[in-house]
């Protein structure tokens, strides 16, 4: 299991999201601390390390620290 880090803006971010769109990401954000290569995409130059997660209303940009068994939350966009 990875340990979520989220920075006070991308924290806020995700405070101020609808409650369904919140939700989802949740969801898939524990699912990414699970299976973290499993349960996101890659961004830009699939290097297994600066992955995304994409639902219907918002995308996350993680940092995922094999050796440290974290996931840095770096930035969340709501698409609507």
């Amino acid at each position: 299991m990875y340990a979520l880090k989220l920075d006070p803006a991308a924290e806020a971010v995700w405070d101020a999201l609808p409650s369904e769109a919140g939700d989802n990401l949740g969801r898939a954000l524990a699912l990414a601390c699970e299976r973290p290569l499993e349960a996101t995409h890659p961004w830009g130059v699939d290097d297994k390390v600066i992955r995304q997660i994409v639902t219907p209303d918002v995308r996350a940009l993680l940092l995922v620290g094999r050796n440290t068994r974290t996931i840095a939350v770096l930035q969340i966009d709501y698409l609507r």
